[in-house]
């Protein structure tokens, strides 16, 4: 893991583990009504974000599912959400775009799932929203595990949308 990383690691524990309350951050967004109607209420995420970010510097793989093989992209976050929760997600970012209920731009929260249209159809790559505009992912052949800015000109025009996951009542279910 590289140090920029480890650092990035180390400071996001920080903050889900409760220290946050010293750092000043932006103000939090209210969710809407339908935001409410829509989706139920969210299990802890934070153990999914440190799952999430302890993939950070690993090896992109096609069909990956683990550390060691290395991950894609639905591969990540359906290894997250099964160390995070016991959850089994499809490992297909399509399928992935179907669990849950939808959620807007506005209405984000940590360990969302975020989608985009990186081959040309929608929702073919995924990835794990972590707060401030961020979410971690995995990218393509030759890369590794890594934290991109969802404003960056290449991923906001490939935004498909984004869905929150209700860790508790999908455990129930599988």
């Amino acid at each position: 893991m590289s140090r920029c990383n480890a650092l990035f690691l180390l400071g996001f524990s920080a903050l889900i583990s409760g220290c946050a309350s010293v750092l000043p951050g932006p103000a939090p967004v209210k969710p809407t009504a339908s935001a409410m109607r829509q989706a139920p209420p969210s299990a802890p995420r934070g153990e999914a974000l440190l799952q999430a970010l302890l993939a950070l510097g690993v090896d992109y793989r096609e069909g990956g599912a683990s550390p060691i093989a290395g991950f894609d992209c639905s591969g990540l976050v359906a290894h997250v959400y099964r160390e995070a929760y016991g959850m089994r997600l499809p490992h297909n970012a399509k399928a992935q775009s179907e669990v849950g209920v939808p959620v807007s731009l506005a209405e984000l929260q940590a360990g969302d799932l975020v989608f985009y249209d990186t081959l040309g159809r929608p929702y073919s790559h995924v990835g794990i929203y972590l707060g401030e505009g961020r979410f971690v992912h995995a990218p393509k052949t030759g890369s590794r595990v890594r934290v991109e800015r969802m404003q960056a000109a290449y991923w906001a025009k490939r935004f498909n949308g984004a869905r929150r996951i209700d860790a508790r009542a999908e455990t129930t279910r599988n």
